[in-house]
């Protein structure tokens, strides 16, 4: 392993869906994976459409198919939401905090249930912080 510790990126997405050099290969999440790691999706626009364009138009489907590939690369305890609410172009459809709600419903839409939705929205934060800081 390359680490000891779990290897967290708190705000990273899947470079298989969007190229930008900052989302995260195929190796990288394994090997955040094989450390018990974790991945928070960030919502900038620029990280998560596939053409890399900072559009606010930015739909929650492409959101929750970078949580679908990240549940299927690290599980369902590695996958977190990290925002990026201090700056960056978000979704217009969520815009800010108030609305997360929105995003929640997507995946209930596609089928997450409850305990999933609520590992992915803060449980998995809250087990990361227990497990590496105490």
């Amino acid at each position: 392993a390359l680490s000891d510790a779990p290897l967290v990126a708190t705000h990273s997405n899947v470079h298989a869906i969007c190229g930008h050099s900052r989302n995260l290969t195929d190796w990288q999440l394994g090997a955040i994976r094989e450390t018990g790691g974790m991945v928070g999706l960030n919502f900038a626009t620029g990280f998560l459409r596939e053409d890399g364009r900072m559009n606010a138009d930015t739909s929650l489907d492409i959101m929750v198919r970078h949580i679908d590939s990240l549940l299927q690369a690290l599980g369902e305890d590695g996958v977190g939401l990290g925002s990026d609410f201090d700056g960056a172009m978000i979704p217009a459809v969520i815009g800010d905090v108030a609305g997360l709600p929105k995003l929640i419903d997507a995946l209930a839409a596609r089928g997450f249930g409850r305990a999933l939705i609520e590992k992915i929205a803060y449980r998995n934060w809250l087990n990361m912080l227990e497990k590496t800081i105490g």
